[in-house]
């Protein structure tokens, strides 16, 4: 292989800057379903967490859902955050280019998100081409971040051990789904003052700073 790492980034929040549009859009809805909730709250309880869990959690505190009416829920949320993310979303500043300056490192998506929502968000922001269609969803694997799993099976299937692999995500979840599988973790913290990047991941602040932090840890695992 000509790249010593292969990088695998989460979506929300890493690559597309769609969690306040998620925010919204379940701030707007789940109350509708009788599970008081906001747009804050997402952001400051439950970035990054399937959304199964955002509700199960919800219903712990509120009331139960039946099977059917959850899966209205879930059905009318994917419609209305397709709609908003067709429309309205955008990249996450600073990763077109450093998509662009990576380029000779194999990439994959892992999401807890459905492969749609996957596609869609790449689709909307011109992105896909960088991953050639190495998309890895919780939905599809049966397994969802923060279990290490996710993670691992992507690396198996891009044929890299975990050691020779970067995890490249915003999320608590994510980070701690990459550290304990055994990788490189890569911790874009948009919440600094909120939020600290555990130990052994990297801390970055802005995606400009990804391709330098990438070729120091390329440098590190050729040796």
């Amino acid at each position: 292989m000509n790249s010593p790492l292969c990088l695998l980034f989460d979506s929300d929040g890493t690559l597309v800057d769609s969690e306040i549009l998620l925010a919204e859009v379940m701030g707007e809805l789940l109350p509708e379903f009788g599970l008081p909730f906001s747009a804050r709250q997402y952001m400051e309880e439950f970035r990054g967490v399937r959304f199964k869990t955002v509700v199960n959690t919800l219903e712990a505190r509120f009331e139960t859902l039946s099977s059917t009416r959850f899966d209205a829920l879930e059905s009318d949320m994917r419609a209305r955050m397709e709609a908003r993310m067709r429309a309205e979303l955008d990249p996450i500043e600073g990763m077109p280019a450093a998509l662009e300056a990576l380029g000779d490192y194999p990439k994959a998506v892992v999401s807890n998100g459905p492969e749609r929502k996957i596609r869609c968000a790449l689709e909307s922001t011109r992105l896909e081409h960088h991953f050639a269609g190495n998309l890895f969803s919780a939905y599809t694997l049966n397994v969802w971040k923060p279990d290490p799993e996710l993670y691992r099976k992507a690396a198996a299937a891009m044929g890299f051990a975990p050691e020779r692999c970067v995890v490249i995500d915003d999320a608590a979840v994510g980070v701690q789904a990459g550290l304990a599988a055994g990788m490189n973790v890569v911790h874009l913290n948009h919440f600094p003052e909120e939020e600290t990047t555990p130990e052994g991941a990297v801390e970055i602040r802005h995606a400009r700073e990804l391709p330098g932090v990438i070729a120091g840890l390329s440098r590190k695992t050729a040796r």
